[in-house]
Protein backbone atom coordinates (compact mmCIF):
# COMPACT_ATOMS: atom_id res chain seq x y z
CA UNK A 1 0.00 0.00 0.00
CA UNK A 2 1.16 2.96 -0.81
CA UNK A 3 2.35 5.93 1.57
CA UNK A 4 -0.48 8.41 2.31
CA UNK A 5 0.13 11.66 0.20
CA UNK A 6 0.31 15.11 2.49
CA UNK A 7 -2.76 15.93 0.81
CA UNK A 8 -4.91 13.08 2.56
CA UNK A 9 -3.24 13.92 6.13
CA UNK A 10 -4.89 17.31 5.41
CA UNK A 11 -7.77 16.12 4.38
CA UNK A 12 -9.08 13.92 6.91
CA UNK A 13 -9.46 16.93 9.03
CA UNK A 14 -11.48 18.52 6.51
CA UNK A 15 -13.90 15.53 6.43
CA UNK A 16 -12.76 14.68 2.92
CA UNK A 17 -13.97 11.40 1.87
CA UNK A 18 -13.40 9.41 -1.29
CA UNK A 19 -15.86 8.77 -4.24
CA UNK A 20 -18.16 6.02 -4.48
CA UNK A 21 -19.04 4.90 -8.22
CA UNK A 22 -23.07 3.93 -8.16
CA UNK A 23 -25.06 2.49 -10.93
CA UNK A 24 -25.13 4.30 -14.04
CA UNK A 25 -22.05 6.57 -12.99
CA UNK A 26 -24.66 7.99 -10.22
CA UNK A 27 -22.94 8.66 -6.83
CA UNK A 28 -25.32 7.47 -3.67
CA UNK A 29 -27.10 9.25 -0.92
CA UNK A 30 -23.83 10.25 1.61
CA UNK A 31 -23.56 8.43 4.43
CA UNK A 32 -23.36 10.24 8.10
CA UNK A 33 -20.17 11.46 8.17
CA UNK A 34 -18.24 11.03 11.60
CA UNK A 35 -17.08 14.71 11.22
CA UNK A 36 -20.59 16.57 11.30
CA UNK A 37 -21.47 18.11 14.41
CA UNK A 38 -25.47 18.62 14.98
CA UNK A 39 -25.86 18.66 11.28
CA UNK A 40 -23.42 21.15 10.48
CA UNK A 41 -20.35 20.36 8.30
CA UNK A 42 -17.29 21.48 10.17
CA UNK A 43 -15.72 23.15 6.68
CA UNK A 44 -12.90 25.52 8.09
CA UNK A 45 -11.03 27.73 5.31
CA UNK A 46 -7.79 26.25 4.44
CA UNK A 47 -5.51 29.29 4.96
CA UNK A 48 -6.99 30.11 8.64
CA UNK A 49 -6.64 26.09 9.59
CA UNK A 50 -2.49 26.37 8.13
CA UNK A 51 -1.86 30.00 10.54
CA UNK A 52 -3.16 28.13 13.12
CA UNK A 53 -1.13 24.87 12.89
CA UNK A 54 1.88 27.76 12.44
CA UNK A 55 0.85 29.84 15.91
CA UNK A 56 0.21 26.65 17.49
CA UNK A 57 3.82 25.19 16.75
CA UNK A 58 5.50 28.62 17.72
CA UNK A 59 3.61 28.19 21.09
CA UNK A 60 4.86 24.69 21.76
CA UNK A 61 8.11 25.80 20.97
CA UNK A 62 9.93 27.60 24.01
CA UNK A 63 12.06 29.87 22.11
CA UNK A 64 12.05 33.78 23.11
CA UNK A 65 12.28 34.55 19.34
CA UNK A 66 9.28 32.16 18.47
CA UNK A 67 7.37 34.15 21.47
CA UNK A 68 3.67 35.31 19.94
CA UNK A 69 2.92 38.85 19.57
CA UNK A 70 -0.33 40.22 20.85
CA UNK A 71 -1.78 40.46 18.06
CA UNK A 72 -0.69 36.75 17.47
CA UNK A 73 -2.06 35.44 20.38
CA UNK A 74 -5.62 37.34 19.95
CA UNK A 75 -5.54 35.78 16.34
CA UNK A 76 -4.63 31.98 17.67
CA UNK A 77 -7.83 32.54 20.61
CA UNK A 78 -9.84 33.69 18.06
CA UNK A 79 -8.89 30.84 15.54
CA UNK A 80 -9.91 28.38 17.80
CA UNK A 81 -13.21 29.74 19.32
CA UNK A 82 -14.49 29.61 15.13
CA UNK A 83 -12.98 26.52 14.89
CA UNK A 84 -15.71 23.54 15.66
CA UNK A 85 -13.40 20.78 16.31
CA UNK A 86 -10.44 22.47 18.51
CA UNK A 87 -11.56 21.00 21.51
CA UNK A 88 -11.45 17.76 19.94
CA UNK A 89 -9.33 15.89 17.37
CA UNK A 90 -8.13 19.36 16.09
CA UNK A 91 -6.30 20.47 19.39
CA UNK A 92 -2.91 22.38 19.07
CA UNK A 93 -1.24 19.22 20.10
CA UNK A 94 -2.18 17.23 17.22
CA UNK A 95 -1.31 20.62 14.76
CA UNK A 96 2.09 20.30 16.19
CA UNK A 97 2.62 16.89 15.20
CA UNK A 98 1.48 17.59 11.59
CA UNK A 99 3.68 20.26 11.14
CA UNK A 100 6.55 18.39 12.62
CA UNK A 101 6.09 15.90 9.64
CA UNK A 102 6.80 19.08 7.55
CA UNK A 103 10.26 19.13 9.17
CA UNK A 104 13.46 17.39 9.03
CA UNK A 105 14.69 17.01 12.45
CA UNK A 106 18.30 15.82 11.06
CA UNK A 107 18.58 19.59 9.58
CA UNK A 108 21.20 21.63 11.15
CA UNK A 109 20.77 24.95 13.69
CA UNK A 110 21.40 27.27 10.57
CA UNK A 111 19.24 26.09 8.31
CA UNK A 112 16.38 25.61 10.76
CA UNK A 113 16.48 29.31 11.68
CA UNK A 114 16.40 30.34 7.91
CA UNK A 115 13.27 28.05 7.54
CA UNK A 116 11.78 29.50 10.58
CA UNK A 117 12.34 32.84 9.31
CA UNK A 118 10.85 32.06 6.15
CA UNK A 119 8.26 30.55 7.32
CA UNK A 120 7.22 34.18 9.49
CA UNK A 121 8.00 36.15 6.55
CA UNK A 122 5.56 34.19 4.69
CA UNK A 123 2.62 34.85 7.41
CA UNK A 124 4.02 38.46 7.59
CA UNK A 125 3.14 38.86 4.11
CA UNK A 126 0.00 37.26 3.79
CA UNK A 127 -1.38 37.82 7.75
CA UNK A 128 0.11 41.42 8.05
CA UNK A 129 -0.35 43.25 11.21
CA UNK A 130 -3.10 45.18 11.85
CA UNK A 131 -3.92 48.40 10.32
CA UNK A 132 -1.35 47.62 7.55
CA UNK A 133 -2.33 47.18 4.22
CA UNK A 134 -3.21 43.68 2.54
CA UNK A 135 -0.37 43.40 -0.22
CA UNK A 136 -1.77 40.06 -1.37
CA UNK A 137 -5.16 42.01 -1.71
CA UNK A 138 -4.40 45.36 -2.85
CA UNK A 139 -2.38 46.69 -5.32
CA UNK A 140 0.19 48.87 -3.76
CA UNK A 141 0.86 50.62 -6.84
CA UNK A 142 -2.35 51.20 -7.76
CA UNK A 143 -3.60 52.95 -4.09
CA UNK A 144 -0.11 54.54 -4.32
CA UNK A 145 -1.82 56.26 -7.29
CA UNK A 146 -5.18 56.82 -5.98
CA UNK A 147 -6.02 60.12 -3.64
CA UNK A 148 -8.54 57.99 -1.44
CA UNK A 149 -7.04 54.48 -2.15
CA UNK A 150 -9.91 51.21 -1.45
CA UNK A 151 -8.82 49.42 1.40
CA UNK A 152 -9.53 46.24 2.03
CA UNK A 153 -12.31 45.19 4.13
CA UNK A 154 -11.45 41.58 4.67
CA UNK A 155 -9.62 41.06 8.50
CA UNK A 156 -6.14 40.41 8.57
CA UNK A 157 -6.98 36.63 9.95
CA UNK A 158 -9.37 36.23 7.14
CA UNK A 159 -12.41 35.72 9.83
CA UNK A 160 -15.87 37.37 9.45
CA UNK A 161 -17.11 40.74 10.53
CA UNK A 162 -18.07 39.08 14.12
CA UNK A 163 -14.87 38.24 15.22
CA UNK A 164 -13.32 41.01 13.72
CA UNK A 165 -14.92 43.12 15.58
CA UNK A 166 -13.00 41.77 19.01
CA UNK A 167 -10.25 44.32 18.18
CA UNK A 168 -10.52 47.98 17.94
CA UNK A 169 -7.77 48.23 15.30
CA UNK A 170 -10.35 46.52 13.09
CA UNK A 171 -12.62 49.81 12.16
CA UNK A 172 -15.28 49.54 9.48
CA UNK A 173 -13.90 51.34 5.93
CA UNK A 174 -15.87 54.26 4.96
CA UNK A 175 -17.13 53.55 1.64
CA UNK A 176 -15.55 56.64 -1.09
CA UNK A 177 -17.57 58.73 -2.96
CA UNK A 178 -17.30 59.18 -6.54
CA UNK A 179 -15.39 62.65 -7.37
CA UNK A 180 -17.06 65.36 -8.22
CA UNK A 181 -17.43 67.66 -11.04
CA UNK A 182 -15.49 70.00 -9.45
CA UNK A 183 -12.97 67.64 -8.27
CA UNK A 184 -13.00 66.45 -11.86
CA UNK A 185 -12.04 69.58 -13.31
CA UNK A 186 -9.56 70.47 -11.23
CA UNK A 187 -7.35 67.62 -12.19
CA UNK A 188 -7.92 67.86 -16.03
CA UNK A 189 -6.48 71.59 -15.35
CA UNK A 190 -3.47 69.66 -13.19
CA UNK A 191 -2.96 67.58 -16.17
CA UNK A 192 -3.26 70.04 -18.88
CA UNK A 193 -0.72 72.20 -17.11
CA UNK A 194 1.73 69.28 -16.32
CA UNK A 195 1.57 68.67 -20.71
CA UNK A 196 2.10 72.70 -21.16
CA UNK A 197 5.20 71.98 -18.62
CA UNK A 198 8.51 73.63 -20.48
CA UNK A 199 11.07 70.37 -20.04
CA UNK A 200 14.74 70.77 -21.14
CA UNK A 201 16.28 68.10 -23.46
CA UNK A 202 18.82 65.91 -22.06
CA UNK A 203 21.08 66.86 -24.50
CA UNK A 204 20.44 70.72 -23.77
CA UNK A 205 21.30 70.07 -19.62
CA UNK A 206 24.56 68.49 -20.86
CA UNK A 207 25.50 71.09 -23.19
CA UNK A 208 24.76 73.58 -20.32
CA UNK A 209 26.96 71.39 -17.49
CA UNK A 210 29.50 71.12 -19.80
CA UNK A 211 29.94 74.92 -20.52
CA UNK A 212 29.85 75.47 -17.21
CA UNK A 213 32.15 73.22 -16.43
CA UNK A 214 34.55 74.73 -19.10
CA UNK A 215 33.96 78.28 -17.86
CA UNK A 216 35.08 77.42 -14.04
CA UNK A 217 37.35 75.26 -15.26
CA UNK A 218 39.95 78.29 -14.30
CA UNK A 219 39.07 78.61 -10.95
CA UNK A 220 39.12 74.98 -9.74
CA UNK A 221 42.24 74.55 -7.82
CA UNK A 222 41.17 70.56 -8.27
CA UNK A 223 42.20 71.06 -11.78
CA UNK A 224 44.72 73.77 -11.96
CA UNK A 225 46.78 75.72 -9.88
CA UNK A 226 45.53 78.68 -8.02
CA UNK A 227 47.55 82.13 -9.88
CA UNK A 228 49.19 83.50 -8.29
CA UNK A 229 50.41 80.40 -6.74
CA UNK A 230 49.95 79.80 -2.92
CA UNK A 231 52.64 81.69 -1.20
CA UNK A 232 53.04 79.65 1.71
CA UNK A 233 54.27 76.63 -1.38
CA UNK A 234 56.35 78.34 -3.69
CA UNK A 235 58.51 81.07 -3.38
CA UNK A 236 56.10 83.56 -5.65
CA UNK A 237 54.96 86.88 -3.32
CA UNK A 238 52.07 87.89 -5.99
CA UNK A 239 49.44 86.80 -3.79
CA UNK A 240 50.82 89.07 -0.39
CA UNK A 241 51.60 92.15 -3.11
CA UNK A 242 48.46 92.06 -4.73
CA UNK A 243 46.56 91.57 -1.30
CA UNK A 244 48.60 94.95 -0.19
CA UNK A 245 47.96 96.72 -3.47
CA UNK A 246 44.26 95.98 -3.37
CA UNK A 247 43.95 96.03 -7.11
CA UNK A 248 42.22 92.84 -8.57
CA UNK A 249 44.03 90.56 -10.58
CA UNK A 250 42.48 89.95 -14.48
CA UNK A 251 41.01 86.44 -13.67
CA UNK A 252 39.08 87.90 -10.90
CA UNK A 253 37.85 90.68 -12.75
CA UNK A 254 36.82 88.28 -15.22
CA UNK A 255 34.81 86.05 -12.92
CA UNK A 256 32.34 89.30 -12.85
CA UNK A 257 31.55 88.99 -16.70
CA UNK A 258 29.82 85.58 -15.88
CA UNK A 259 27.05 86.63 -14.03
CA UNK A 260 25.53 89.51 -11.39
CA UNK A 261 26.10 87.11 -8.59
CA UNK A 262 29.70 86.80 -9.26
CA UNK A 263 30.21 90.43 -9.29
CA UNK A 264 27.98 91.14 -5.62
CA UNK A 265 30.01 88.27 -4.28
CA UNK A 266 33.36 90.07 -4.78
CA UNK A 267 33.76 93.31 -2.34
CA UNK A 268 35.77 94.49 -5.30
CA UNK A 269 33.49 93.81 -7.41
CA UNK A 270 30.69 95.49 -5.63
CA UNK A 271 32.61 98.29 -4.64
CA UNK A 272 33.32 98.42 -8.26
CA UNK A 273 29.71 98.16 -9.41
CA UNK A 274 28.89 100.79 -7.01
CA UNK A 275 31.74 103.30 -8.58
CA UNK A 276 29.89 102.99 -12.06
CA UNK A 277 26.57 103.24 -11.13
CA UNK A 278 27.35 106.33 -9.05
CA UNK A 279 28.67 107.62 -12.01
CA UNK A 280 25.15 107.33 -13.51
CA UNK A 281 23.63 108.73 -10.80
CA UNK A 282 21.75 105.44 -10.38
CA UNK A 283 23.36 103.74 -7.10
CA UNK A 284 19.99 103.90 -5.04
CA UNK A 285 19.13 100.26 -6.33
CA UNK A 286 22.26 98.30 -5.34
CA UNK A 287 22.67 100.32 -2.19
CA UNK A 288 18.73 99.54 -1.28
CA UNK A 289 19.89 95.83 -2.27
CA UNK A 290 22.97 96.11 0.20
CA UNK A 291 20.77 97.84 2.59
CA UNK A 292 18.69 94.67 2.51
CA UNK A 293 21.12 91.96 2.72
CA UNK A 294 22.80 93.50 5.47
CA UNK A 295 19.49 93.56 7.40
CA UNK A 296 18.68 89.67 7.36
CA UNK A 297 22.41 89.63 9.37
CA UNK A 298 21.25 92.18 11.27
CA UNK A 299 20.48 90.85 15.46
CA UNK A 300 16.69 90.59 15.91
CA UNK A 301 16.54 93.71 19.12
CA UNK A 302 17.75 95.87 15.80
CA UNK A 303 15.55 94.70 12.93
CA UNK A 304 12.60 96.83 13.68
CA UNK A 305 14.26 100.37 13.96
CA UNK A 306 16.57 99.14 10.98
CA UNK A 307 13.82 98.76 8.73
CA UNK A 308 12.27 102.02 9.39
CA UNK A 309 15.69 103.65 8.23
CA UNK A 310 15.45 101.71 5.07
CA UNK A 311 12.06 102.56 4.74
CA UNK A 312 12.73 106.48 5.41
CA UNK A 313 15.63 106.36 3.14
CA UNK A 314 14.35 104.26 0.15
CA UNK A 315 10.24 103.85 0.37
CA UNK A 316 8.87 106.64 2.07
CA UNK A 317 6.77 109.41 0.30
CA UNK A 318 9.90 112.16 -0.48
CA UNK A 319 12.55 109.49 0.37
CA UNK A 320 15.83 111.37 -0.30
CA UNK A 321 17.25 108.30 -2.30
CA UNK A 322 13.79 106.92 -3.67
CA UNK A 323 13.63 103.55 -5.48
CA UNK A 324 11.51 102.71 -8.67
CA UNK A 325 9.05 100.21 -7.40
CA UNK A 326 5.95 98.75 -9.44
CA UNK A 327 2.27 99.15 -7.65
CA UNK A 328 2.20 95.51 -5.94
CA UNK A 329 5.11 95.41 -5.33
CA UNK A 330 5.01 98.46 -3.13
CA UNK A 331 1.44 97.84 -1.70
CA UNK A 332 2.60 94.32 -0.06
CA UNK A 333 6.15 96.07 1.02
CA UNK A 334 3.85 98.68 2.74
CA UNK A 335 2.00 95.75 4.72
CA UNK A 336 5.11 94.44 5.41
CA UNK A 337 6.68 97.14 6.93
CA UNK A 338 3.44 97.79 9.79
CA UNK A 339 5.53 93.78 11.07
CA UNK A 340 8.86 94.20 10.83
CA UNK A 341 10.73 91.49 10.30
CA UNK A 342 14.12 90.41 8.23
CA UNK A 343 11.95 89.77 4.92
CA UNK A 344 10.15 92.85 5.12
CA UNK A 345 11.38 93.80 1.64
CA UNK A 346 11.64 90.27 0.32
CA UNK A 347 9.49 91.63 -2.27
CA UNK A 348 11.00 94.74 -2.81
CA UNK A 349 14.39 93.34 -3.12
CA UNK A 350 13.61 90.79 -6.06
CA UNK A 351 12.02 93.19 -8.12
CA UNK A 352 15.35 95.48 -7.71
CA UNK A 353 17.16 92.21 -8.46
CA UNK A 354 16.11 91.50 -11.47
CA UNK A 355 16.29 95.90 -12.84
CA UNK A 356 19.55 95.80 -11.91
CA UNK A 357 20.20 92.56 -13.56
CA UNK A 358 18.64 93.27 -16.63
CA UNK A 359 20.05 96.93 -16.95
CA UNK A 360 22.54 98.05 -14.79
CA UNK A 361 24.78 94.84 -14.71
CA UNK A 362 25.08 94.82 -18.67
CA UNK A 363 25.88 98.31 -18.71
CA UNK A 364 28.61 97.82 -16.42
CA UNK A 365 29.84 95.02 -18.29
CA UNK A 366 30.33 97.00 -21.75
CA UNK A 367 31.59 100.44 -20.01
CA UNK A 368 35.04 101.50 -20.37
CA UNK A 369 36.03 100.92 -16.56
CA UNK A 370 35.11 97.04 -16.43
CA UNK A 371 37.19 96.81 -20.05
CA UNK A 372 40.17 98.54 -18.63
CA UNK A 373 40.61 96.41 -15.71
CA UNK A 374 39.74 93.43 -17.38
CA UNK A 375 42.75 94.12 -19.91
CA UNK A 376 45.01 95.60 -17.58
CA UNK A 377 48.70 93.50 -17.54
CA UNK A 378 49.50 91.47 -14.98
CA UNK A 379 52.21 93.37 -13.03
CA UNK A 380 54.65 91.51 -13.05
CA UNK A 381 55.42 88.77 -15.63
CA UNK A 382 57.88 87.22 -14.34
CA UNK A 383 55.98 85.76 -11.70
CA UNK A 384 54.17 83.33 -14.01
CA UNK A 385 58.20 81.94 -14.59
CA UNK A 386 58.69 81.29 -10.70
CA UNK A 387 56.26 78.60 -10.24
CA UNK A 388 57.85 75.63 -9.88
CA UNK A 389 57.77 72.57 -12.50
CA UNK A 390 55.01 70.30 -10.61
CA UNK A 391 52.54 73.24 -10.44
CA UNK A 392 53.17 73.78 -14.51
CA UNK A 393 52.91 70.03 -15.03
CA UNK A 394 49.81 69.78 -12.99
CA UNK A 395 47.83 72.53 -14.58
CA UNK A 396 48.52 71.09 -18.19
CA UNK A 397 47.61 67.79 -16.78
CA UNK A 398 44.20 69.00 -15.30
CA UNK A 399 43.30 70.74 -18.56
CA UNK A 400 44.11 67.50 -20.49
CA UNK A 401 41.82 65.46 -17.63
CA UNK A 402 38.81 67.45 -17.77
CA UNK A 403 38.89 67.75 -21.61
CA UNK A 404 38.26 64.19 -21.85
CA UNK A 405 36.02 63.48 -19.09
CA UNK A 406 33.71 65.73 -20.93
CA UNK A 407 34.05 64.75 -24.09
CA UNK A 408 33.21 60.89 -22.71
CA UNK A 409 30.38 62.35 -20.88
CA UNK A 410 29.07 63.68 -24.16
CA UNK A 411 29.30 60.72 -26.22
CA UNK A 412 27.68 58.71 -23.66
CA UNK A 413 24.75 61.04 -23.44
Amino acid sequence: MAAPSPLSSIGIPLSFQPCRGGEGGRLPPEPPSPFTENGLPTWVELENIMLTVYLCKRTMQNKARLELADYEAESLARLQRASPASGSSFSCKQRHKQSESLVDKKRDKIERKILDSQERAFWDVHRPVPGCVNTTEVDIKKSSRMRNPHKTRKSVYGLQNDIRSHSPTHTPTPETKPPTEDELQEQINYWQIQLDRHRLKMSKVADSLLSYTEQYLDYDPFFVPPDPSNPWLSDDTTFWELEASKEPSQQRVKRWGFGMDEALKDPVGREQFLKFLESEFSSENLRFWLAVEDLKKRPIREVPSRVQEIWQEFLAPGAPSAINLDSKSYDKTTQNVKEPGRYTFEDAQEHIYKLMKSDSYPRFIRSSAYQELLQAKKKSEPSMDRRTSFEKFAQNVGKSLTSKRLTSLVQSN
